[in-house]
């Protein structure tokens, strides 16, 4: 117990920066996933229109979910707060206002459902242990179908809510007893730091304040469901038994609740930690009932009396089981107490639909594999989450102190790592033959897998050509997880998958992989990820011109960052390979390489032809690191042999794209060709990164382009408000020739920002990337599901991206210039 005027940022107080909202906030910007492309733009599209209806008929057929569903696309709804859970073990999603409505439970599937029984609850007694107060501490509305006993609707003008993933902080007040309820929400996400990071769920930190004269008994309720508010998901025999451990002078108890998700085995934990004059109590309950028995309990006792739970109690039903567990503080006048609680969801064994490969998550590691870890993952993490809170500390506080930074950039630089965790995130031990397989230098030896999707509805693990954009995240914070991703992808090298499928884009029919190709994704969760990959199917990505240039960027900027020659070595003979296959594409020797007039990269439908300025660009840029990389591993004739393609490239893309104030889109003389691409700099965005400052793109030409880049893409789009449009036409008018041109890449934007920052032209750099902020957080309410698009009005494409994590890549040149 603590006196109220010493209540410190340990007990529940709220930061100053992060993103800060009012429970009753309307966001004055709303949208919709459904967007009109324009006539020509779907008769251009129009044979991959039809190609993809037949595929998600098959897949509707088969019973299987598409990898990408346009036909019915995640409708955002404005709600969403700072998941919890740690790396690779799943997240469950927290509703600003209160709410669980996010389940990411079974690998790569997604449930945006509110859960009505999962709840906190508080209950007020007076000194003559009468209940003054009793509220669900949510704004949810009752149903009037379930639980309609209990007090819901909490006043919305009475609570505040602060997100600084991984951590939230919401306020209740409740002002006719003078009393304040902080919920400090906690997931250990903690960088390098590998074992407390994979830890499958986090704690809940309530700090009470009695500001009033009166003394009151306070009880805190948390309740929970099985299931994930999807019916076809719901165990045959879901069950309930409690818990309690008691060791090294800490105790928890609560309740395991047992799942079964698509013959997956899986447990909630709910508990609470055992203090000195705090009462635990517990009770199951029907999810499904009036909720009469948790109401009247808290209205008689202010605590769960009504049954007496031992050690082989066990609650079964045919459908839906819940628990509630309870502590209850008395508080005197204005003082204070903290009530500390748990979530974890214990969910070891993992078996993909097509697989036969059983995995166990990287937490295992550290606890128990047979599914009765929970009480010890409660027990660990309520003995060490203060020290979490040191460790995340210690990681931010060095941005959030600095007064150059701008407020804006220390919410959104924090707050975008949530999708290191809820991006459908796998991390997997390595298999047994894997320990005979692996040199005990590779990285997955000790770390094993790591995968995370594209995107909410786009469902491919470790999408290669938007990793490398978002790989700044991991490089930075878990490198060791990006370097496990790295030697992944470089297995797949050298081999072709010899399955046929049809391309959708243009009807004809290919491997789903070729020899010497970085594949674009690493594969889909609902076949057999990590062997199966290019889940993708929309176009042959073997003739991709990014993907294998974007191999070798990363190489070398994870080489600029880690210092591992030994990583460089393992990675050349791939690095090689790469490069020799991407000559091919070099048709008339020139030492540039061509796009094909086909959407061949990332922007996958906005078709370059010739030269282009986005791949001549990762050309002129993997030139340059292959070159590094051999003087590195002192490979001469590699290098000379680079080298000498580097100074003809170099020559070529500015006689080819160099029109006075930026690089032409293309070279095919196109209307569109005149473009001024956002992203046509991508490649020495890249170098940036790396710390060169060796000129490869005439410097002069560079920041011009930038300058340009910034009146066009940034201020001439909407009032300059909006991060940088795709594509922009030098007269002013947007750059309609695709759907993708028209649109604003919130990572792209960021990257783009982190580009201008390292040339110099700072406030620009950070305008830009403010815009996107701003837009996706306070306008149009997309906060921890930032979407991959957002169109100019009304609509926005691709919910919880990937590509956002690229703003990191603002702190690594920030980081660089500090060094400078």
């Amino acid at each position: 117990m603590s006196v109220r005027g010493d209540v410190n940022n340990d007990e529940g107080g709220v930061p100053e920066y992060g993103w800060k909202v009012d429970f009753d906030h309307q966001f004055p910007d709303p949208r919709t996933p459904t967007y009109m492309p324009r006539i020509k733009q779907i008769l251009q599209l129009l044979p991959l229109i039809v190609r993809y209806v037949f595929y998600m008929l098959l897949c509707f057929l088969k019973g299987q979910k598409p990898i990408m569903d346009f036909l019915f696309p995640i409708k955002s709804k404005h709600m969403y707060g700072v998941p919890l859970g740690g790396i690779g073990g799943g997240t469950i999603g927290r509703g600003f206002k209160g709410e669980f409505c996010r389940y990411q439970v079974v690998p790569g599937m997604y449930e945006y459902e509110s859960v009505q029984a999962n709840q906190f609850i508080v209950n007020i007694q007076n000194s003559e242990n009468i209940t003054v107060y009793n509220n669900v501490l949510s704004c949810l509305k009752c149903n009037n179908k379930t639980l309609y006993n209990w007090k819901w609707d909490f006043p919305s003008n009475q609570c505040k809510y602060t997100g600084l993933y991984p951590r939230s902080w919401t306020e209740y007040l409740i002002p006719e007893f003078q009393i304040k309820l902080i919920c400090k929400q906690i997931s250990p996400i903690i960088p390098h730091n590998y074992k407390d990071s994979c830890i499958p769920g986090g704690v809940f930190i309530w700090t009470v304040e009695n500001n009033s004269d009166e003394q009151y008994s306070i009880s805190l309720t948390f309740t929970f469901a099985s299931g994930n508010g999807i019916s076809s998901y719901h165990s045959d025999e879901p069950s309930c038994e409690p818990f309690n451990l008691n060791k090294d002078g800490t105790e928890v108890a609560g309740s395991l609740i047992h799942n079964c998700f698509k013959e997956m085995k899986c447990t909630y934990v709910i508990g609470g930690l055992i203090k000195k004059g705090a009462a635990f109590s517990q009770l199951n309950f029907d999810p499904k009932g009036n909720g009469m028995t948790i109401s009247k309990s808290l209205q008689l006792f202010g605590e769960l009396r009504d049954m007496q739970l031992g050690p082989s109690n066990i609650y079964m039903r045919n459908e839906e089981v819940a628990s509630a567990i309870c502590l209850k503080q008395c508080l005197l006048p204005n003082t204070s107490m903290t009530y500390e609680f748990g979530l974890f969801i214990d969910m070891p064994k993992i078996k993909f639909p097509k697989s036969n490969i059983e995995y166990f998550r990287y937490y295992t590691k550290f606890f128990d594999n047979n599914g009765t870890a929970g009480p010890k993952i409660m027990h660990y993490s309520m003995q060490n989450f203060k020290r979490w809170e040191q460790e995340i500390e210690k990681w931010q506080n060095p941005i959030l102190n600095n007064p150059l930074l701008p407020d804006w950039y220390k919410s959104a630089i924090f707050n975008e790592v949530y999708f290191v965790a809820d991006g459908g995130t796998i991390w997997f031990l390595p298999l047994k033959e894997d320990y005979e397989r692996l040199d005990v230098t590779d990285p997955r030896y000790q770390y094993g897998y790591f995968g995370y999707l594209e995107g909410h509805e786009y469902r491919m693990y470790n999408t290669y050509d938007v990793h490398f954009y978002a790989s700044f995240t991991l490089a930075k914070l878990w490198p060791k997880l990006q370097a496990c991703i790295q030697y992944k992808f470089r297995d797949t090298i050298d081999n072709a998958l010899n399955i046929t499928r049809k391309h959708l884009s243009c009807g004809t029919r290919g491997l789903r992989k070729y020899k010497y190709s970085v594949p674009h994704d690493l594969g889909d969760p609902e076949e057999d990820p990590f062997n199966l990959v290019n889940a993708y199917l929309v176009h042959n990505v073997s003739e991709w011109r990014d993907l294998n240039l974007k191999f070798v960027l990363q190489c070398y900027r994870d080489y600029t960052m880690f210092g591992d020659n030994k990583y460089l070595a393992d990675m050349y003979p791939q690095i090689k390979n790469v490069m020799e296959k991407s000559l091919s594409w070099d048709t008339d020797g020139d030492g540039m390489i061509e796009n094909s007039g086909t959407a061949d990269q990332t922007f996958d439908t906005w078709i370059m032809t010739g030269i282009s300025a986005y791949c001549g660009g990762l050309w002129l840029a993997a030139l340059y690191c292959t070159v590094q990389i051999s003087n590195i591993l002192k490979q001469g004739d590699i290098s000379e042999k680079y080298l000498n393609i580097l100074n003809k490239a170099k020559e070529s893309f500015n006689a080819a794209l160099w029109n006075g104030e930026y690089f032409n889109f293309d070279s095919s003389g196109q209307h569109h060709s005149k473009s001024i691409m956002a992203d046509q700099l991508c490649g020495e965005w890249y170098l940036k990164c790396c710390g060169v400052n060796e000129e490869v793109l005439p410097v002069d030409r560079v920041k011009k382009a930038l300058q340009t880049i910034y009146k066009m893409n940034v201020l001439g789009f909407n009032d300059g408000k909006m991060g940088a449009v795709n594509g922009i036409m030098p007269d002013g008018n947007p750059d309609t020739f695709s759907v993708q041109s028209e649109e604003v890449w919130t990572g792209v934007t960021y990257a783009l920002s982190s580009l201008m920052i390292a040339h110099g032209l700072r406030d620009e750099g950070f305008n830009t990337a403010k815009g996107i902020y701003n837009t996706v957080y306070n306008n149009i309410g997309m906060a921890y599901q930032t979407p991959e698009a957002i169109y100019s009005k009304n609509a926005y494409r691709s919910v919880g991206y990937m590509r956002p994590l690229s703003i990191w890549s603002i702190q690594t040149a920030l980081d660089n210039l500090n060094k400078d």
